[in-house]
């Protein structure tokens, strides 16, 4: 990376811009391996179709960051110590759900599979919150990629952390025996933000 040609308007680190972007590359390419592996424990139809797109915008999320990455001077490839973690993380992750898979109890993987989903999808939305914030500080041509990338994914990343969140809740309430809203209140209301998913949640008991 180059640090004297990437800098914000208020004197910010270069090292830690390339970090964050190499650990957003990294949940990207990790949110992979794990959408797929989350689609072989889907048992519920509905989810299925809500994973197989989230996959696919994964997938562009990850040319997304690595196209990032070039626009502000910093090697895709290159590893950090940081980085390494979130890898790591990732394939625990995957790890985890196939161990469900092969538990052979397809409710319980499924609903592994979810939360699986959900602890991604928060490293990956704080991740694209700190790129918005940093498209703040740049300036130029910088300024414009980091803001275009983070406009594209952004209301995405929303719908992936908490449509998964509703369903990982349902699940565990059906897995209680109590009464499930499936697909969850944050699907039926095509939630794409805090407050939303805040609200679908309290009117839930009126969709049971």
């Amino acid at each position: 990376m180059s640090k004297a040609k990437t800098k914000t308007r208020e004197g910010g680190d270069a090292t830690q811009i390339e970090e964050l972007l190499l650990q957003a590359l990294e949940t990207e390419m990790g949110g992979v391996k794990i959408y797929e592996t989350a689609l072989r424990c889907a048992s519920n139809e509905d989810l299925r179709e809500e994973w197989e797109k989230y996959l696919q915008q994964t997938r562009r999320h990850v040319e997304i960051v690595t196209e990032l990455c070039t626009a502000l001077d910093v090697d895709p490839d290159r590893d950090t110590p940081g980085r390494a973690i979130v890898r790591s993380i990732g394939e625990g992750l995957v790890h985890a759900m196939e161990g469900g898979l092969e538990a052979g109890e397809p409710a319980s993987a499924q609903l592994v599979a979810a939360e699986c989903v959900v602890l991604a999808e928060t490293k990956d939305h704080h991740n694209w919150g700190l790129i918005g914030e940093l498209a703040k500080t740049l300036d130029g041509s910088q300024r414009e990629a980091v803001a275009a990338a983070h406009e594209e994914v952004e209301e995405q990343e929303d719908e992936h952390l908490y449509h998964t969140a509703g369903w990982a809740r349902e699940l565990w309430l059906e897995s209680l025996g109590l009464k499930a809203v499936l697909p969850p209140p944050e699907e039926r209301k095509h939630v794409k933000s805090a407050i939303g998913a805040e609200r679908a949640k309290h009117q839930r008991g009126d969709m049971a």
